[in-house]
């Protein structure tokens, strides 16, 4: 918006204009991580010790506070301080809540409930460049505050609903709350007898019990956990390592470079799209499964990549060219939010054992945000003049990385479609290999986890697989 650019620009007295400069590109879309990473370790150390719900509403005041500094930034420096604040809370929402959703919804419907997350991300990006669109045509400031503005009333809501919210049934257990976690599940589940309540706390209180490790750091990479802390590692690397900055961040700012369309309409077009993606996905993931939605989807992010790279090595751009470049962005962005998008966070909450979740989705949020931060970091230098000045040729990078995404995919995540937590305790526990894990059958949870947490389980046998 020229009003922002303005106010935290810069004026080139040789072009009359003012213009950001490319190394604040740089510092607002990479430095806001260090508030992220905080965020991460700060969000996941209040819910493991004090609960989901208490981790939601903290942030939720916080959000509020860094709001307030955002919407009164009246220099470059403030608002970059403002952002990295607001990203704190932004860390603590993603340490919590995927772990959340996925302890509290059963297995035929995690993937759906755990996907939501991101869909929610996609809804509120349009709503907000539906708003940016709506308001990019003021010459005043009013035209990024009202906006951010905005950030007032999703925390504001959360804030003050979430204690009717029951907690965790399976965080109550983990502090031997049994009581308080009969409660929770008997108003989270449609079957409310004693007898179906009964069995699902024996068996988490099984899986928990047959957990050997105390939940410190070094036992991700003990035993069995090694695996699932690397799984969720690599998930997460991915996420960020295909370039989804170059769309979700710098989108708008690329776009309206081209020269070819209206850079705020396409914005919203773009988070329209991505938000009937993220739908996609989570309508599919626990019909299909999380391994073909995710090799499907990293292989056409890299066709998409590869094919904007192409286009945009041709040596005249033409405005059909520079439009079949704003036509590849977008459908990055479609395959992205279809695809490793809202997976990525089922997978990340769902592979950790209880004992260790928060530190495995902290560990994998961490890569995340580190990846991002690179990507971030780098692509104002790899997109612009008097750098690299690639342009769309960063497809060449970006491409060959999703196809890496693919096969590691491929060979390395495991199939839970549509088991509980404990049956992938189980899964893991019988190192049973991705390739063949779409077709174990798990054996009786309760009878299997006993005999394991009482050093009775066996490896699987090979007909088992």
């Amino acid at each position: 918006m020229d009003p922002f650019i303005r106010q935290f620009g810069e004026y080139n007295a040789k072009t009359n204009t003012y213009a950001i400069p490319a190394y604040f590109l740089s510092f607002m879309n990479s430095f806001v991580f260090i508030g992220f990473a905080v965020g991460i370790y700060i969000g996941s150390v209040i819910s493991a010790r004090y609960g989901r719900r208490m981790t939601v509403f903290g942030m939720s005041l916080w959000a509020l506070c860094s709001a307030t500094i955002i919407i009164t930034a009246t220099t470059k420096e403030q608002m970059l301080v403002s952002r990295i604040l607001n990203y704190l809370y932004i860390g603590m929402e993603l340490s919590v809540i995927p772990v959340f959703q996925s302890e509290i919804m059963p297995a035929p419907v995690r993937g759906f409930a755990v996907g939501s997350y991101q869909m929610s991300i996609g809804l509120g990006g349009l709503i907000i460049n539906s708003v940016c669109r709506g308001t990019s045509t003021l010459t005043t400031n009013a035209a990024w505050r009202i906006p951010m503005g905005l950030y007032y009333i999703v925390p504001t809501i959360v804030g003050s609903s979430v204690w009717f919210i029951p907690e965790s049934p399976r965080f109550l257990l983990s502090k031997a709350r049994v009581e308080e976690a009969k409660v929770s599940l008997r108003r989270l589940r449609v079957d409310k007898s004693a007898s179906a309540i009964d069995t699902e706390v024996e068996s988490i209180l099984l899986s928990l019990e047959a957990e050997k490790d105390n939940g410190t750091y070094s036992d991700l990479v003990k035993g069995t956990n090694l695996r699932r802390t690397l799984i969720v590692m690599g998930t997460n690397f991915f996420l960020q390592a295909t370039g989804q900055s170059f769309s979700s961040s710098y989108g708008t700012v690329f776009i309206k470079s081209l020269g070819t369309v209206n850079a705020f309409t396409m914005a919203a077009v773009n988070t329209s799209l991505n938000a009937v993606g993220s739908f996609i996905g989570m309508v599919l993931v626990d019909k299909v499964g999380r391994r073909p939605i995710l090799c499907v989807g990293s292989f056409m992010q890299g066709a998409v990549l590869l094919t904007m790279g192409g286009v945009g090595s041709i040596a005249t751009q033409t405005v059909q060219t520079k439009s079949a470049v704003v036509a590849m962005t977008t459908l990055f962005g479609f395959t992205f939010s279809t695809g490793w998008a809202p997976l990525t966070y089922i997978i990340s909450s769902e592979m950790g054992e209880q004992k260790l979740r928060d530190k495995t989705q902290r560990v994998g949020s961490w890569v995340n945000v580190l990846t991002n931060f690179v990507v971030a970091f780098t692509l104002p230098y790899l997109l612009n003049a008097p750098y690299a000045a690639l342009g769309a040729k960063v497809g060449f990078i970006f491409g060959p990385i999703a196809i890496t995404a693919c096969i590691w995919a491929f060979l390395c995540v495991p199939e839970c479609r549509g088991r509980s937590l404990e049956e992938i305790d189980l899964l893991f526990h019988y190192k049973v290999s991705a390739i063949s894990s779409s077709r174990w059958v798990a054996p009786s949870v309760i009878q299997e986890l006993s005999n394991v947490a009482h050093g009775e389980g066996k490896e699987i046998e090979e007909e088992k697989v």
